[in-house]
């Protein structure tokens, strides 16, 4: 509709007004322009950076993603295992029992002849003193893993011991028979007391040995935990030297040192 006559003109805009204008829609077509662009580089870069870091991933997970078939048909389970457990143990030794008990010694002197006529009666003493020992397996020594039906066969060395520690300041004497020679046969037990100690730590290893294959299957279990994939599935059974496996195990894999 065009305007009635003798209507005025609108004003025009002046140059200035005119340069403002086109100024604000430069400016607003060069940021959704830039916008675009941006969301148009991201796409692109997108698929690029996922694969990127799903491969780091993957790499820096490469070790715990090992399972232990694998491991064990490149003959590094033995390996990876002792290195493992000097690493938490922080020595050669694999610590797993500590007996402290009271011990017992007896030295006897039988009956003899003095002066060729004379017959000394028998002597009887006894030392009582507390003495604690530690076992331990030697991770030096041979160790052979098997693996089995989702069962882990450890064949570990021979229990060990360190040398028996007495409390001398509780060490007591005490003569269950006879007089003379009482102090020379209380010397000669004193003399002894460190053999007889070490030969008592051996006896007592029948005690420990449980103790020593129920702990070192608990240490395996988390090994294999916290080194495979599967190492959970995996349950684990121990034997010492002296003890045969079920007939049904395979023969271990050559001896590692």
């Amino acid at each position: 509709m065009s305007d009635p006559p003798g209507s005025p003109e609108p004003p025009r805009p002046t140059p200035h007004e005119v340069w403002a204008r086109a100024t604000m829609w430069i400016a607003i077509v060069a940021l959704v322009l830039g916008a675009s662009l941006y969301v148009f580089r991201s796409c692109l870069e997108a698929p690029g950076k996922m694969i990127d870091r799903t491969g780091q991933a993957i790499g820096k997970a490469g070790t715990a993603l090992a399972s232990v078939a694998s491991a064990f048909n490149r003959g590094m389970i033995t390996t990876s295992f002792i290195s493992y457990a000097s690493s938490v143990s922080s020595s050669r030794y694999l610590q797993f029992a500590t007996l402290k008990q009271m011990e017992l010694f007896t030295r006897k002197d039988e009956k003899s002849t003095a002066f060729g006529y004379l017959s000394l009666p028998e002597v009887i003493v006894e030392a009582r003193a507390p003495v604690e020992c530690t076992y331990y397996l030697d991770l030096s020594a041979e160790w052979r893993l098997v693996v089995q039906d989702n069962v882990m066969h450890v064949f570990a060395p021979e229990i060990k011991f360190n040398k028996p520690a007495v409390d001398v300041s509780k060490l007591e004497f005490e003569v269950k028979k006879g007089i003379v020679k009482t102090k020379e046969v209380q010397e000669d037990l004193r003399r002894s007391i460190t053999f007889l100690m070490a030969e008592r730590a051996r006896e007592n290893i029948s005690l420990v040995r449980e103790t020593g294959r129920r702990q070192t299957a608990e240490f395996v279990e988390q090994w294999l935990a916290k080194s495979f994939s599967d190492g959970k599935v995996f349950a684990v059974k121990v034997y010492f030297p002296e003890e045969k496996p079920p007939l049904n195990v395979p023969a271990p894999a050559p001896v590692l040192k």
